[in-house]
């Protein structure tokens, strides 16, 4: 998170984007057409033939209504067969009149029809859209490298994935509208082009300037939000925090709720003041171009007049024509002014599409071998080395360990020194860019990652502690027996769990947290047993406990792990722990330091060498004297 003073704000563009990069950005919109129409291939079809029928329309109207001008011109130019209604209803002189009003009547009537159901059609085509982008882009993300996720650049750019994933579903009726403009554009320019063909020319004059307008200010607004990407993530990190059970205990014993407002209100007001130049600029350019597109309009007016005046045109092709005019001058300007907001929303694409087309790259081989199961020789680290993407610094160096078949290994070492680095590595979040780890003379990367994964049961120390039920939370574990109450009791059993959640209103089945109403909050061993237990749902071959008793008293962190020890029996373990209460049932501990081993033995041999393990031991030792 960056800091406030002395921030300097981001440089607006002083010109827009090439033509080459507008076109680059509109390979966009085929995309979101195919996406559209795997949407839902009948609403889409729906959508497109509605618009067809309403694009004639207009067209129709104004045809009709000269029609009807006319007649009632000649009506009023003959002799009156009589003085009231009936005579001249009798006389037949009014069937004609009669029936385009009725015919103007029946389009008037059509036109609502069709514009109800288009709005209907488009608006539940736009949340399927939004629900079916969302999906996507969840599993998208969920294909991708931790790296990604613990990268500033790339969470920025998942935050623009995930606001154009709900902001972009105007631009699919804002599409389909173009379609529908242009043919009403084509059909009215076809009947004002037989009376008048150089009124068309007119038309570019009105419109072109305020085309340039829009084009020039939907990029400065463009650039100006995707440039302040990442204060607006501090934005919402801020009103998260600023409101949130999980911060509210330190908010009000720290007195953080002023220090929190005032950084917000700062960071918000400058985002506020480049917004409102923005729109101030953009309103004064707009009021000008609007004021030469009116007088462009009452020119080809007074023009229309004045052939009406002497003759040339009917009163009935004066309004034809007038009517004609404005609306193919308003066509005109929203069909231009629509294609370049479509092209200004898709750079907005562009940040949902080129999350798209970030690819993973920790993947599985074409023809990945079985996994070892059981495991019968090990895991062997050989000279690994690690660091982490956009660092110079090795996170570990020159690693060589083996994890005998059926061995309980503890880690220990100080912050940094790789501990849960090395747990990455062995799921295979990331990849070693030294070296190799295998699996009973197996390298890793021959092996599917679904595979690994799920032949390794993991709980870190920042579990999630999810919103769902009991039953839920432990069933995560193994999403594929979720429904499996015995095993979801069994792993509860075995992590103590089960005291927890038989003490809940409704057991099972008792929504966790304080996220959603009727919700139940833990305590924090209360938390940690759930998670243990997901573990234990895996029965899984190699068990990861990552600081797994950090939230436990001491007598419940001896009966976890004294559990631990009997059911993990036969099963290969990693435990990483500060607690030497914990670490001392170990087989075997490695003692690190700079991303190395620096001492390897029992917890006997380790007190016996009187190196760093036995100094960090009786420094703990006399804590608890």
């Amino acid at each position: 998170m960056t800091d406030l003073p002395g921030r300097v704000p981001p440089p607006i563009p002083d010109k827009a984007p090439s033509l080459r990069e507008r076109i680059e950005n509109l390979r966009h919109l085929g995309r979101l057409v195919a996406q559209i129409w795997r949407t839902s291939k009948p609403l889409t079809a729906a959508s497109v033939g509605l618009r067809l029928i309403s694009a004639l329309q207009p067209l129709a109207m104004l045809y009709v209504g000269k029609l009807i001008i006319d007649e009632v011109v000649r009506l009023t130019g003959i002799v009156p067969p009589g003085p009231d209604f009936a005579d001249w209803w009798a006389s037949g002189q009014l069937t004609s009149v009669t029936e385009l009003l009725l015919l103007e009547l029946g389009l008037v009537i059509v036109s609502d029809l069709l514009v109800r159901a288009t709005g209907l059609v488009d608006s539940v085509l736009s949340e399927l859209h939004a629900n079916t982008v969302s999906v996507e882009l969840m599993a998208h993300a969920a294909r991708l490298d931790l790296m990604h996720f613990e990268s500033a650049e790339y969470q920025d750019r998942l935050e623009r994935a995930r606001r154009q994933a709900a902001g972009r579903n105007a631009l699919l009726s804002q599409m389909f509208g173009q379609a529908q403009d242009i043919l009403t554009v084509v059909t009215l320019a076809a009947g004002l082009f037989a009376y008048a063909p150089w009124l068309i020319l007119l038309l570019p004059l009105s419109f072109v300037p305020a085309i340039w307008g829009e084009t020039r200010f939907n990029t400065l607004a463009y650039f100006l939000s995707r440039w302040r990407t990442p204060e607006r993530r501090e934005l919402e990190y801020i009103r998260y925090i600023g409101a949130s059970a999980e911060t509210a205990k330190e908010l009000k014993l720290f007195g953080l709720g002023d220090f929190l407002i005032a950084r917000f209100r700062e960071l918000a007001h400058t985002i506020y003041l480049e917004n409102r130049s923005l729109a101030t600029q953009r309103a004064a350019w707009g009021a000008l171009f609007s004021s030469i597109s009116t007088l462009t309009y009452y020119g080809a007016y007074g023009f229309i007049v004045w052939r009406t005046v002497t003759g040339a045109f009917s009163i009935g092709d004066l309004a034809f024509l007038s009517g004609s005019f404005l609306r193919l001058n308003g066509l005109f300007q929203k069909l231009l002014l629509g294609f370049t907001q479509i092209a200004g929303q898709s750079m907005y694409l562009d940040d949902l599409f080129s999350f798209f087309e970030i690819e993973p790259t920790i993947l599985s081989p074409v023809d990945p071998k079985p996994f070892p199961q059981p495991i019968r020789q090990g895991i062997t680290f050989e000279s690994v080395g690690f660091r982490y993407p956009g660092t110079e610094n090795w996170a570990i160096r020159h690693l060589s360990f083996t994890l005998q078949a059926g061995e309980t290994l503890a880690l220990v070492g100080e912050n940094g020194a790789g501990k849960t680095t090395i747990v990455k590595l062995l799921t295979r979040l990331y990849d070693p860019d030294e070296g190799r780890i295998t699996i009973d003379g197996i390298d890793l990367r021959e092996l599917s990652v679904a595979d690994i994964h799920a032949h390794i049961g993991v709980i870190f120390q920042d579990f999630i502690r999810y919103s769902l039920s009991a039953r839920e939370n432990i069933g995560v574990g193994r999403i594929a027996d979720q429904h499996d109450m015995g095993r979801i009791e069994t792993a509860a059993e075995r992590s103590l769990a089960d005291g927890v959640i038989s003490r809940l209103p409704k057991g099972y089945d008792q929504q966790l947290g304080r996220l959603f109403k009727h919700g139940r909050d833990l305590s924090g061993g209360e938390w940690q047993k759930v998670a243990i237990a997901r573990a234990y749902m895996r029965d899984a071959d190699l068990i990861i406990l990552d600081e797994p008793t950090a939230a436990l008293d001491a007598k419940a962190e001896a009966d976890v792990f004294a559990r631990f020890k009997s059911l993990a029996a036969g099963k290969s373990a990693v435990i990483i722990s500060h607690r030497f209460s914990t670490v001392r049932m170990a087989d075997r501990i490695l003692v690190l330091e700079n991303g190395g081993i620096l001492e390897s033995g029992s917890h006997e041999q380790l007190l016996a060498l009187g190196g760093r393990y036995a100094e960090l031991f009786e420094l703990q030792a006399a804590g608890y004297r």
